[in-house]
């Protein structure tokens, strides 16, 4: 028995499948049903792929980027850069801060494969558990400056350390 359904039907169809899975579980579909046309990745449920910005970048420029900012805002303890960058390199700045704050060997060996200064691990290690004993996170700050970057108008930030 084959059955003959059209290409309204099949919308329609996809559409109440869709509803039928909002009263299972809980997950946005306005934007589903606002599309000519549903793509086979809006059908699923978990948002893949989303949870960093790409900065313009393949992904070994985009990591030695990050690896790089990270080490100079341990090291200089703030630094003027791009708000984009700034708010995605407050995430690793402050899972480093975390990994100086357990000090296990494990630990110290994960903030060693990722900064690239070994003494700046080190001291890191030393300071950082006094210095944030009482802070559970957050440990950088982003500050908005006021005015642009002068060639291409991007908006600028001050990243530092709490």
């Amino acid at each position: 028995l084959t059955i003959c359904i059209n290409r309204k039907m099949m919308k329609f169809y996809c559409i109440l499948l869709i509803l039928l899975l909002s009263q299972c579980y809980s997950f946005h579909i306005s934007s589903m049903l606002s599309t000519q046309t549903l793509r086979k990745s809006e059908l699923s449920m978990i948002s893949h792929g989303i949870g960093f910005k790409r900065l313009g970048r393949p992904a070994d420029q985009r990591k030695a980027l990050l690896r790089g900012l990270t080490t100079e805002v341990i090291r200089h303890g703030r630094i003027r850069t791009t708000l984009v960058k700034a708010k995605e390199l407050r995430r690793f700045v402050d899972h480093i801060i975390s990994l100086a704050k357990k000090g296990t060997l494990h630990h110290r060996r994960q903030a060693l494969a990722y900064i690239y200064d070994k003494d700046l691990v080190a001291s890191l290690f030393e300071q950082a558990p006094e210095r944030y004993a009482e802070r559970q996170g957050g440990y950088c700050r982003v500050i908005k400056e006021d005015l642009p970057r002068r060639g291409d108008g991007t908006p600028m930030a001050i990243i530092e350390l709490v």
